[in-house]
């Protein structure tokens, strides 16, 4: 088995998480740092910051979060106002991909390393929805540019459905996920995003989670998760 799927399905950290540590060197696979393609075999003893790393069989855990602004998406403790410690449920879990600290709503979070590629590749095009407020009205030209693909951080984004709410705000559906992607798209185009809120991923939605709370995923929400995720690439 790989090491960055090792050690997610552990229920330690992300995949994308893990390759961090790797390239940092402070993942060992007996008593040596390990690249990034390394293999596990049976018998082998992996660690992180020397701290041996077991599979053990857990209880999969799946939530939902209401994230408010100011809550930082990463599983690093060090971090002031961490998302693990806002939650701080009472075992190991991480957030599956991000919300910019200053972006609220829905976040998943999760101790089943197996779902999370699954979820974020752009290829495996599933949908996420936001509400944008932004500095200045809406035009239905702004609308079109935003669903045609804007060029951004040297590539143009993939095609997306938009919608006007209000003079000065909109929902936009996104099927990938570039860092910071919808308050650079606004930028590019001459806009100031000033409210940023994730109202759905994929099957999940927000609606009746008040912000700040956090709830475990329903058993009809999770068949429906697992059913989109079955033909999803890993």
């Amino acid at each position: 088995m790989r090491i960055n799927k090792y050690i997610s399905e552990s229920g330690l950290y992300p995949r994308r998480e893990t390759d961090r540590f790797i390239a940092a060197g402070r993942i060992t696979i007996n008593g040596q740092p390990c690249t990034k393609g390394a293999q596990v075999e049976p018998g082998d003893l992996v660690a992180v910051d020397g701290e041996p790393v077991t599979m053990v069989t857990k209880k999969l855990v799946y939530l939902a979060l209401n994230k408010p602004a100011g809550i930082t998406c990463t599983s690093s403790r060090e971090v002031e106002g961490n998302i693990i410690d806002f939650v701080g449920y009472p075992s190991r879990i991480f957030a599956v991909g991000r919300l910019d600290k200053y972006s609220e709503g829905l976040i998943l979070l999760t101790n089943d390393g197996s779902i999370v590629n699954r979820m974020m590749h752009a290829e495996n095009g599933h949908e996420k929805e936001y509400l944008v407020a932004v500095d200045k009205p809406v035009t239905d030209e702004f609308l079109h540019r935003m669903a045609a693909g804007v060029d951004i951080l040297g590539t143009r984004t993939l095609p997306c459905e938009t919608g006007r709410l209000s003079d000065t705000e909109f929902r936009i559906v996104l099927k990938q996920g570039l860092n910071l992607q919808i308050r650079r798209m606004c930028k590019e185009l001459g806009y100031r995003v000033l409210r940023l809120e994730r109202i759905r991923i994929m099957n999940i939605v927000l609606s009746g989670l008040e912000r700040g709370q956090w709830r475990h995923l329903e058993q009809a929400e999770l068949a429906g998760l697992f059913a989109l995720l079955n033909h999803s690439e890993d």
